[in-house]
């Protein structure tokens, strides 16, 4: 018992001990660290170093310097004004006050810099601005307003003034407004409505008005002739003629001339005609005066004149008038596909049917017009016709326009047309192997040849005033026969010289 109670006193106290040695160790170890890396602090901070103030302050003074040097340098460079040199003083003086000397010398006159400049302009605060805006897609009276920084009170007085004002409901993309400030306040607004009138508001003490203001625009008078070696259109381009002033020549010709059968190599005219200016600028082109065309060698004369009641037109030089109660073609500078013939073969069913009108060839959707004013009698679909209009003229003459490719708006049963409105466009609808017009003229409900019936003519200048109507076109007249060098005609009742129509191709 005993020997085994020995062996483990001396077994547990064995190894208390060593653990206690070896802690102690660890401990004596990392004091010593400390005192080595304290010493060693203090060691590297008892030396003398210069701040980092110094030397920034000692990099800022070296930077100063080098910059002293450039401008220095760049000084020497400009012209220096002679100055003269003062009388030299033999007395010394110190560095500090020949450098503060030298600075003051090199560095230049700051004041003398300012005073060269001019002073800044100041604005009068009754000065007026106009500003001047394009009216763009999708902008409204109230978007401008509001780009402007004009207040929507402002608007509103202004929409206020009654229907003049209501035409700036009706802005279109490209018109301009001329807006007047004064003190950033709007004093006036200018609108061009069209190119006669002009809408102008304006403030009066705290309130607008609005007034529209005509503009007569100056006329000037014009000549042109050509002789016709392709086409009436190209003829007419070469000689100046703008498309509308063709289109009036047509319209003034277009009930004694088929433009699209009659023309010929060779035939002329002469226009006498006028171009409206605003302000000095051409603006757009005014009616035609006075006009010859020669046709087949035969001259047709017509002279615009003005009624009493205001309303103008156009007369031969005896009084009759130009214009006829029809049409003679429903589509302008059109090709004749296909005539009159009451014996012809139809090009589908292949055997013999009467073709009881005229075809005029023209690409799809060119306009079809009205020959003379009537009534709508049909708008639809007519077997073979396809889309067809039938109008009634009266109680004696109808006209049938077929083959349409769609109608015009508003074209409809019962509804009144008047001479030269559009009632639909070409089309290739019904039994048609092309795009084309079919065209039929029919008197007491009988089919008769569209291009040689005679027409109908509305009034003529009444005798009584026939006088005062010869007098009045007398001018026009003379100056025609001196740029035609033709004489005036008598009258202009002669029949148009036999016509030996030129072989055309049917459209089939």
């Amino acid at each position: 018992m005993t020997y085994r109670v020995y062996i483990m006193k001396d077994y547990k106290d064995g190894p208390v001990t060593s653990r206690v040695r070896s802690n102690w160790s660890w401990v004596a170890f990392l004091f010593s660290f400390s005192l080595i890396l304290i010493s060693a602090w203090y060691i590297v901070n008892s030396l003398p170093l210069k701040p980092a103030d110094t030397l920034n302050n000692t990099q800022a003074k070296s930077e100063t310097t080098a910059i002293q040097e450039i401008y220095v340098t760049e000084q020497q460079a400009k012209p220096v004004p002679f100055i003269e040199a003062a009388p030299v003083n033999e007395t010394p003086i110190n560095h500090a006050e020949s450098s503060r000397i030298i600075q003051a010398t090199a560095l230049p006159d700051t004041t003398a810099i300012e005073e060269t400049f001019p002073e800044p302009f100041e604005q009068e605060s009754n000065e007026l601005i106009q500003q001047q805006v394009t009216v763009k897609s999708g902008d409204s009276l109230a978007l401008i307003f509001s780009r402007l920084g004009l207040s929507p009170r402002t608007l509103y007085n202004i929409m206020s003034l009654g229907k003049e004002a209501a035409r700036l409901k009706r802005l279109r993309p490209g018109q301009i407004l001329n807006f007047h400030f004064n003190e950033n306040e709007l004093t006036a607004l200018e609108y061009e409505v069209d190119l006669t009138n002009t809408l102008l508001i304006t403030k009066n003490d705290d309130d607008y008005q609005a007034e529209l203001k005509h503009v007569v625009l100056e006329p000037v008078v014009k000549h042109a002739k050509a002789i016709i070696n392709d086409s009436l259109f190209l003829s007419g381009k070469r000689a100046g003629l703008s498309d509308n002033l063709i289109m009036q020549l047509v319209s003034i010709y277009g009930w004694d001339i088929d433009f699209a059968l009659d023309i010929r190599e060779g035939d002329s005219f002469t226009l006498i005609y006028e171009e409206q200016y605003k302000n000095g600028v051409k603006v757009t082109d005014g009616p035609i005066i006075a006009a010859e065309f020669v046709n087949r060698g035969t001259p047709l004369r017509a002279v615009r004149y003005t009624h009493e009641d205001g309303h103008s037109d156009y007369y031969a030089e005896n009084g009759d008038a130009m214009r006829k109660a029809f049409l003679r073609t429903p589509v302008e500078l059109a090709r004749i596909s296909s005539r009159f013939n009451l014996s012809r073969k139809h090009p589908i069913l292949n055997k013999i049917r009467a073709h009881k009108g005229v075809d005029y060839a023209a690409a799809t959707g060119t306009p079809i017009k009205a020959t003379g004013d009537g009534v709508v009698a049909l708008a639809g679909r007519k077997g073979g016709y396809g889309n067809t209009v039938i109008l009634k003229h009266g109680g004696k003459y109808s006209t049938l326009y077929a083959h349409m490719h769609k109608y015009a708006s508003g074209i409809r049963s019962g509804k009144r047309v008047k001479q030269g409105q559009i009632i639909g466009y070409v089309g290739k609808s019904g039994l048609a192997t092309g795009s084309h017009l079919h065209y039929e003229f029919r008197v007491n409900g009988v089919h008769r040849n569209p291009l040689t019936v005679k027409l109908p003519k509305v009034e003529s200048i009444n005798k009584n005033a026939l006088p005062e109507f010869l007098q009045t076109i007398n001018p026009m007249i003379a100056e025609l026969a001196r740029l035609t060098g033709r004489r005036s005609l008598a009258a202009q009742e002669t029949k148009m010289l036999s016509k030996k129509p030129s072989p055309l191709m049917e459209d089939g």
